[in-house]
């Protein structure tokens, strides 16, 4: 019986499908273009962390120490600063490897290289690269750096200088730049759900209108209010998966021009390496909110005209 009763409900849902011509496919196409704007969100979101993340490993701060430094207090400040749970990393370059860092980048300039073979002793201290886990990590490390604690009460300061404060403005930047692109992506996403499940609803509501004498009878005879709503649902939910269907097709050609167009400056992030990397989670992604959104926008349209 649970069986037969499932059979027709399928049965139905796929009649009203087909019926409903014109209507449904208004019903698919808004939902193409929501599940769409869910599928780039999440393909935009892949590129915007791997450029981010391109970008954090080129946001650090360096601490110049002065050229009477002892190694041994540099070396105990650089533990220091590892055992920060904010610090990721932090690199040491003695005052000999930054001499030649900074002989080899003004090689070209003859006045510079001029100026320091005048000089008797190395002009440059040592220097500590420190990089956080986050951006917005920095500004508390900055504050550890210009404690007493960051190298010992007993210790005179080693520390010249923190390039903390020129860095700052690409910090909070990025680091705003990172909340607004998130809270702009749920909204755009929230405001096309909202759209999808009202044009859906209101197609439900013309296949409800236009089967009203048959779900009249089925009241009259006893059919439960399960099995009246169960065709419209099982609409509501194919109207998902076709556009499930559709728009997982759609991001193949959209991912290859994009990665063809914007390879040369993404930084090496291939778009459609990831989208047929992760095509299966994507197209499961893609169906369940079609389904959800769908299922949903029926079930609404069913309990508010028919009253069950």
């Amino acid at each position: 019986m649970l069986f037969t009763k499932l059979r027709r409900v399928i049965r139905g849902g796929f009649i009203n499908f087909w019926r409903n011509g014109v209507v449904t496919l208004a019903s698919v196409f808004v939902m193409i273009i929501t599940l769409f704007v869910i599928g780039a969100l999440l393909l935009s979101s892949a590129v915007a962390s791997s450029l981010i993340a391109q970008v954090k490993e080129k946001v650090d701060i360096n601490v110049y120490m002065k050229t009477d430094a002892k190694e041994i207090d540099i070396l105990a400040l650089q533990k220091s600063l590892e055992a920060l749970p904010e610090v990721k990393s932090v690199e040491y370059i003695s005052r000999e490897t930054a001499l030649a860092q900074f002989q080899e980048k003004h090689q070209d300039n003859d006045l510079i290289i001029g100026a320091l073979s005048e000089l008797d002793a190395n002009p440059l201290g040592a220097v500590l690269n420190i990089r956080a886990k986050e951006p917005s990590q920095y500004e508390g490390i900055a504050t550890f750096l210009s404690s007493d604690t960051a190298v010992g009460s007993e210790t005179a300061t080693i520390v010249d200088k923190v390039n903390f404060f020129q860095n700052k403005l690409v910090i909070d930047r990025l680091t705003k730049l990172l909340d607004i692109l998130q809270r702009l992506g749920l909204v755009i996403t929230i405001l096309f759900v909202l759209i999808a499940v009202l044009v859906t609803m209101n197609t439900i509501r013309v296949a409800i209108y236009a089967s009203r004498e048959e779900i009249a009878v089925m009241k009259l005879v006893g059919a439960s209010n399960n099995y009246t709503r169960g065709p419209f649902l099982m609409e509501g939910s194919m109207c998902g998966v076709v556009a499930a269907i559709i728009t997982t097709a759609l991001f193949y050609p959209v991912a290859l021009w994009i990665t063809n167009v914007t390879g040369s400056f993404l930084g090496g992030v291939d778009l459609l390496a990831y989208y047929m990397g992760n095509l299966g989670q994507i197209f499961l992604l893609l169906l369940a909110s079609g389904i959800v959104i769908g299922g949903f926008s029926s079930w609404l349209a069913v309990r508010r005209y028919l009253g069950i």
